[in-house]
């Protein structure tokens, strides 16, 4: 009986590390490949025909506003205001009638002065691997800028290169709380997710449909 407990201990110790290994790998390929592609200075950043909010909820659920929401929204006006886009993508998730990420983005960015007519709203962004897929078949962009936290943008961008999508990452305000700790733990996971999609799985988005020109 001990040396099966034994036997397990070790298979369990071994499993673990191999997982470790392959999440370590991951993260380190996707940030090392994309980190020239990402940019905090607005002045710096090439100037593309679209750029696309990656969604996030607007507010927590406490009620508190979600400072990813509002910082990844400011820097989508900044973009626009500085003329780096013509228009914005708002992509992100309704899967539900009371949870509505693009309607939420769409609604703060027109408060902030940016024009109906520059936004497009993009209901199907149930993930980010779904956004940056519709982005280039849906949409029809060859080029884009994506804007998010930079841990995310990382991700979108390393998408964006194995579709051939040239994208560039504008990164909004960080977020310094408990609650980015534990998002940026998961993200370590969503990166090890993305290359199974990319490389094994084979995933395809769930939602795709007819072509949508943009301007």
């Amino acid at each position: 009986m001990i040396y099966i407990l034994k036997k397990i201990l070790k298979l369990l110790i071994y499993s673990s590390l191999s997982i470790l290994l392959i999440v370590t790998i991951c993260n380190m390929v996707v940030f090392n490949s994309t980190k020239n592609q990402l940019y905090n200075d607005v002045k710096s950043i090439p100037k593309t025909k679209v750029g696309i909010v990656l969604g996030t909820s607007r507010l927590l659920r406490n009620g508190t506003k979600n400072l990813y929401f509002s910082y990844r929204i400011n820097a989508a006006k900044l973009l626009f205001e500085s003329k780096k886009v013509s228009y914005l993508i708002l992509s992100g998730d309704n899967r539900v009638d009371e949870y509505n990420e693009p309607k939420d983005m769409h609604d703060a960015l027109i408060a902030l002065g940016v024009p109906d007519s520059c936004l497009i709203l993009d209901y199907a962004g149930l993930r980010t691997f779904d956004s940056m897929v519709r982005s280039k078949e849906v949409f029809g962009q060859d080029s884009i800028i994506v804007i998010s936290q930079e841990f995310h943008n990382a991700r979108a961008v390393y998408i964006s290169n194995k579709i051939g999508l040239t994208a560039f990452g504008f990164n909004a305000q960080k977020v310094t709380t408990q609650q980015a700790v534990k998002i940026k733990f998961r993200e370590y996971f969503s990166r090890t997710k993305c290359i199974l999609d990319l490389y094994i799985l084979n995933t395809k988005p769930k939602h795709l449909g007819k072509k949508i020109k943009i301007g």
